[in-house]
């Protein structure tokens, strides 16, 4: 699987908490699953442009 996040995004958008080291991995793990269902929904409307909607 690939690296579906920016490490330095998510630490600087939760600004002053600590990360876990495993929470990374949980996160790309996420918006994997996340990404799967937009791009069958959007397949699912004939479509092979996955868009806003599909999330």
């Amino acid at each position: 699987m690939a690296d579906l996040i920016v490490k330095a995004a998510v630490k600087e958008a939760l600004d002053d908490k600590n990360v876990a080291s495993d929470f990374y991995e949980a996160l790309d793990e996420e918006v994997d699953e996340l990404l799967a269902d937009a791009a069958r929904r959007a397949e699912a409307n004939d479509r092979k442009t996955v868009q806003p909607r599909d999330l």
